[in-house]
C-alpha cells in the first residue's frame, strides 16, 4: 500500500457492532473470565491488553500506523515528545555513559542533557551537525548514543543520517534521530541506519494545535527496553490522544504536500526579491529539491 493508504487502512479490528470508524476505548483496565486468564496476562504468556498504562487498542492502532509509515517492526507512545526523548534515552543509558549530540536541539532536549542526565552522571558533549570529522573526534570509549534532530527545531538544520549511522555502528553505538518535523511521510531515517525513531506526534502529525503525544519506533530488540521502562515509570499516552493522531495521519500527506508548497514558494520570494541578502539556506535547499519526496 501507498502512504496515504497504510495512513487510512491500518485500523483496529472491527467490533461485533462494525463500525466505520474505529471507537474510543476509554478505560483504565481489562476485564478476565477467570484467575487462570488473568495470571496468563500479567505473565505475558498471552497477549492482550491488560492495563491501559501498558497498552490500550487506540494507542496500539496509532503504533501499527506509524511503524507500518515509518518501516519499524515496534515502538511505544508517549504522553508528549519530551516523554518519548526522556523514555528512550533513560531506558538505554546508565551512569558513566556518555551522549554524543548534535548542537541544533530542542530546548527541553538541553535541560534533559545538563539538568537531568548530569545528576546520574550521564555525560554529554555537542558538535556542529556540518562538521562531520568533528563527530569522530568527539566519540569517547564510553560513547553509548549519537543523538540528533534533521530538519532540526526550530532552526531546520539538515544533517547526514547515512555518515552518522556508520560512525555509530562502527563504534557501538546506539543512532536516534528526531524525524518530528520532517515526518515519515518526507523522510524515513531508519532507511539511513537510525535505530531509533523520534515524534514529537505534537507537531505535524496532529497539525492541528489539539493533543500532545510522543512516539519512539524501532525493532523489537531495541524497543524492548523502552517498553519496560515506560511501563513502569507512567509516561502513557491517553487513548483519547491515541484516537485523535491515528486520525490525523489519515491527513498527513495531504497536510505535508501543502506546507512544502507554501514554503516553496515563500523561499522563491524571498530569494528573488531585491531587498532581501540573506535567508534560511538550509530550508531552502531541502523544500526546493524536488527529488527528495522520491528518494527519501
Amino acid at each position: 500500500m501507498n502512504f496515504e493508504t497504510t495512513a487510512i487502512k491500518n485500523q483496529m479490528p472491527k467490533t461485533l457492532y462494525s463500525e466505520h470508524s474505529s471507537p474510543l476505548f476509554l478505560t483504565s483496565s481489562f476485564v478476565f473470565e477467570d484467575l487462570a486468564e488473568m495470571e496468563a496476562a500479567f505473565t505475558d504468556q498471552v497477549d492482550r491488553n491488560v492495563y491501559s498504562r501498558y497498552s490500550n487498542p487506540n494507542v496500539d492502532e496509532l503504533l501499527h500506523k506509524v511503524c507500518n509509515l515509518e518501516g519499524t517492526t515496534s515502538g511505544i507512545a508517549t504522553a508528549s515528545g519530551m516523554g518519548a526523548i526522556f523514555t528512550a534515552m533513560a531506558a538505554h543509558l546508565k551512569a558513566g555513559d556518555h551522549i554524543l549530540a548534535s548542537n541544533a536541539l530542542f530546548g527541553s532536549t538541553y535541560k534533559i542533557f545538563e539538568n537531568i542526565f548530569s545528576k546520574w552522571n550521564i555525560t554529554h558533549t555537542y558538535v556542529q551537525p556540518d562538521h562531520l570529522a568533528d563527530w569522530e573526534a568527539k566519540i569517547q570509549p564510553n560513547t553509548k548514543l549519537i543523538y540528533i534532530e534533521t530538519p532540526s527545531n526550530p532552526l531546520l538544520t539538515v544533517i547526514d543520517m547515512q555518515a552518522l549511522s556508520e560512525l555509530a555502528k562502527a563504534n557501538h553505538c546506539l543512532f536516534m534521530v528526531d524525524n518530528c518535523f520532517a515526518t515519515p511521510y518526507l523522510q524515513n531515517p531508519v532507511k539511513f541506519g537510525a535505530d531509533l525513531v523520534i515524534h514529537s506526534a505534537t507537531k505535524y502529525m496532529d497539525g492541528q494545535g489539539r493533543v500532545l503525544g510522543g512516539l519512539v519506533l524501532g525493532d523489537a530488540q531495541v524497543i524492548e527496553p523502552i517498553q519496560f521502562f515506560a511501563r513502569h515509570t507512567g509516561p502513557s499516552l491517553s487513548p483519547f490522544h491515541a484516537w485523535i493522531l491515528s486520525k490525523s495521519l489519515e491527513t498527513l500527506a495531504l497536510r505535508m504536500e501543502r506546507h512544502c508548497a507554501n514554503a516553496l514558494a515563500i523561499a522563491v520570494f524571498l530569494e528573488q526579491h531585491p531587498k532581501i541578502k540573506r535567508y534560511f539556506t538550509h530550508f531552502y535547499r531541502l523544500i526546493h529539491n524536488t527529488n527528495w519526496r522520491k528518494n527519501k
